[in-house]
């Protein structure tokens, strides 16, 4: 009967701390021991505690995709976690149907069920040899839109640090300017995309310029890049583009919102594997993002990890891909 909400206190919404504040007053009419927690190592530490001695019912992380995954790397296996959507995209909120409102998520609390979804991990390596390593629930994306998430979360800071009356929160309007710089400063270097297949890795291609590595059918505003990603397959998809222009990656984005029909177009490789090397050309930073946050730069190893991430969904819900 214990359920923590989490919120990000740099997100600076007053909107989602009163929707946070509402759903814990609808939870505790329900009779549920809740607390709302703004500290993540807390919030880790508390969740962690109560799964463990099963006095858990869910965790609730009030924001987007990057809070989801946030939540994931700092718990359990097996933690139940749930979302009051507060980010921008919402993949996982919309992709699941969990609703935005407190209302809705407090009847799934009450009366949901937990599925168990893969996720994927990417690790790094530094030059001590030493493993980074962090999981993803929807997608991992190199190249050009990695550099656009860097420039919006790099005004994300600025602002917050300058005491922004929003804080850190950004909405679709706040990727115009960071799209702009991108268009006019982003080289189109090769990215080379390896599988492991029976052991060894074989090249999936070295000339790509968008490399997209999906474990949920979802991208942007619900972009269907991956139609055949499933989240509990036991596989990751990838996606491959070669065309190095923003004039390709619209002619991409027209025939994937068309049917998917990109997966036609001779310089796309659509596929789907269990682990990938992911690697730039020699002296070359290519940065890639992870569920809508920066995460570093190429190269770097990704893999599935088979039930990883336990979510709180709607009792109704009749299909989770």
């Amino acid at each position: 009967m214990n359920v923590i909400i989490s919120v990000n206190p740099k997100a600076g919404r007053r909107s989602s701390f009163l929707r946070a504040e509402e759903l814990l007053g609808r939870l505790n009419a329900k009779g549920f021991q809740t607390e709302l927690l703004t500290n993540l190592d807390e919030v880790a530490s508390k969740a962690n505690q109560l799964f463990l001695e099963n006095r858990l019912r869910a965790l609730v992380g009030v924001g987007g995709d990057g809070t989801a995954a946030t939540l994931v790397n700092l718990t359990e296996k097996g933690t139940p976690i749930t979302l009051l959507s507060a980010g921008t995209a919402n993949l996982i909120s919309k992709h699941f149907r969990l609703g935005n409102t407190p209302a809705k998520l407090a009847d799934i609390i009450e009366n949901g069920k937990l599925i168990t979804l893969d996720a994927g991990k990417v690790t790094l390596k530094n030059a001590d040899e030493n493993k980074n390593e962090r999981l993803f629930l929807v997608m991992m994306s190199c190249g050009f839109d990695a550099d656009i998430v860097n420039g919006v979360h790099s005004r994300r800071e600025e602002r917050f640090h300058a005491g922004h009356k929003k804080g850190a929160h950004i909405s679709y309007l706040s990727y115009i300017k960071p799209i702009l710089n991108s268009i006019l400063k982003y080289r189109y270097d090769n990215i080379k995309v390896e599988q492991l297949i029976g052991g060894d890795y074989v090249t999936v291609d070295e000339k790509s310029k968008w490399a997209f590595i999906f474990n949920l059918n979802r991208y942007g505003w619900g972009l269907p890049l991956a139609p055949f990603a499933k989240g509990d397959d036991g596989k990751l998809d990838h996606v491959l583009f070669r065309g190095g222009s923003v004039f390709c990656g619209a002619i991409y984005t027209a025939f994937a919102q068309c049917f998917s029909l990109h997966r036609f177009i001779p310089t796309a490789k659509l596929g789907q594997a269990i682990k990938y090397r992911i690697s730039a050309e020699s002296n070359v930073n290519i940065p890639f993002q992870l569920d809508g946050d920066p995460a570093g730069f190429l190269p770097a190893e990704v893999e599935i990890i088979k039930d990883r991430f336990t979510l709180l969904v709607d009792n109704n819900l009749k299909r989770i891909n």
